[in-house]
């Protein structure tokens, strides 16, 4: 790949970078999609400004990474487009505002998901990503030991949106839908990063208890290895623009969607990857406990 085709600048010192230089709606040869999957690998998120994408060919630019998943397990579509997951926050109660990996409640959670702004508000609306491999390389010895042994059930039934018990019957209708189908799959803290053998902390907001652990020391140790991922240092922070799009590599990411701009309209739509089974350090594959999505990522379900 030669430079003048495009620019990498890294936005933050450990996650993130914008490339510059780039039309992601004309025809990119294997040697330039080579060059972003190498450059997603290394910097966990990927920026792109100004683009022209419509649906379709957002999920054509998708498909250069692999085969493409539908929109959700759960959630509906965007009518005519199976893929693509509308995220309408000016009339959606659920606002993502809370720390998570993409649809870790299945077995084969997405690769990655590429977000595009479609109507972003004047102000507020950032979202932020972090990077959970150096999070795992942060953690003292003793506590990285024991990350490396444990387990964690996931589940779409915690809804990683809600902050309050309080909920509007609004918010308790998009519930049901989320909801309307339980999964549940058994995965690594430690995941094993099939592309850099790097080593990350599989954790985040579908998180519901650890194997062999009551519910109260799940929550207290999980919430302790969260606080490595949240730690400013492993983040990075993206004021959006309408035409901009993010890649970001779900295996080793968590994200965060700021809920600060009111009743301003923001509108961002999503295209996922279809991923593989996580392996955690012992080689183990994770394990589906409840629900089937192999529909959801357009295979028949393969065994751990």
């Amino acid at each position: 790949m030669s430079p003048k085709n495009f620019e990498i600048q890294p936005v933050a010192g450990r996650i993130g970078a914008e490339i510059v230089g780039i039309d992601l709606s004309a025809s990119l040869g294997d040697d330039i999609i080579s060059e972003i999957r190498q450059t997603l690998v290394q910097y966990k998120v990927i920026f792109f400004r100004n683009q022209q994408l419509d649906a379709s060919k957002q999920v054509a630019f998708a498909r250069r990474f692999g085969e493409v998943t539908t929109a959700h397990p759960t959630v509906p579509s965007l009518p005519g487009h199976s893929e693509i997951l509308d995220l309408d926050y000016g009339r959606n109660v659920n606002r993502a505002n809370h720390w998570h990996t993409d649809v870790t409640f299945v077995d084969r959670p997405p690769l990655g998901s590429i977000l595009r702004a479609i109507e972003i508000p004047l102000s507020g609306g950032d979202t932020v990503w972090a990077n959970t491999v150096t999070a795992y390389q942060d953690l003292p010895t003793p506590l990285r030991n024991l990350a490396d042994q444990l387990w964690a059930v996931h589940s779409n039934a915690y809804d990683y949106a809600a902050a309050t018990i309080d909920l509007s019957e609004e918010f308790r209708a998009y519930r049901a839908i989320f909801e309307s189908t339980v999964y549940e799959t058994l995965h690594p803290v430690v995941r094993i990063h099939p592309e850099s053998g790097e080593r990350g902390l599989y954790i985040g907001g579908f998180v519901r208890r650890l194997k062999g652990l009551s519910q109260t020391e799940s929550d207290d140790l999980v919430r302790l290895l969260q606080s490595y991922v949240t730690r400013l240092e492993n983040t990075v922070r993206w004021r959006w623009q309408e035409g901009d799009v993010a890649f970001w590599d779900n295996r080793a990411t968590q994200h965060y969607a700021s809920d600060d701009y009111g009743s301003q309209p923001r509108r961002v739509q999503r295209v996922t990857i279809v991923g593989d089974l996580p392996v955690g350090i012992d080689g183990k594959h994770s394990e589906a406990i409840k629900g089937d999505s192999s529909a959801y990522n357009r295979r028949e379900a393969i065994a751990a």
